[in-house]
């Protein structure tokens, strides 16, 4: 049922933007289970067929997954890691964002760039 509803959702559009909102959903995905062996294990059954209905590459899903999963967790205080490094160092989480952000938007925005142009070159 989660299939066919997100792939109807994402169906009709081009698939560098359906790589991109793969990429979106796997950032905010981080938030809720930041383990990433977990987050694999619940969103990989999904993406993968996924990818199939809306014209986008498995490796493409695998890449929006790991670029999702692993540049969120600098940023997200559901990560263990960096909850206990920003603890050993008496640094705020909210001090950390601020300082944090300008950089977490241009590496989103790289990542971006290179899930485009994966679709683009048909990254197999």
């Amino acid at each position: 049922t989660l299939l066919y509803f997100a792939g109807q959702a994402i169906g009709d559009l081009p698939p560098t933007l359906s790589a991109s909102l793969m990429l979106v959903f796997q950032s905010v995905f981080n938030f809720f289970i930041a383990s990433g062996s977990g987050q694999a294990a619940l969103t990989m059954p999904l993406m993968s067929p996924l990818s199939d209905l809306v014209g986008v590459t498995r490796q493409m899903a695998v890449v929006a997954f790991q670029l999702g999963d692993g540049l969120t967790n600098i940023i997200v205080p559901t990560s263990a890691a960096l909850i206990g490094c920003l603890g050993v160092a008496k640094v705020d989480w909210l001090v950390w964002a601020r300082f944090i952000a300008k950089f977490m938007m241009i590496i989103m925005f790289t990542a971006l760039l290179f899930v485009i142009a994966g679709v683009l070159i048909n990254l197999k």
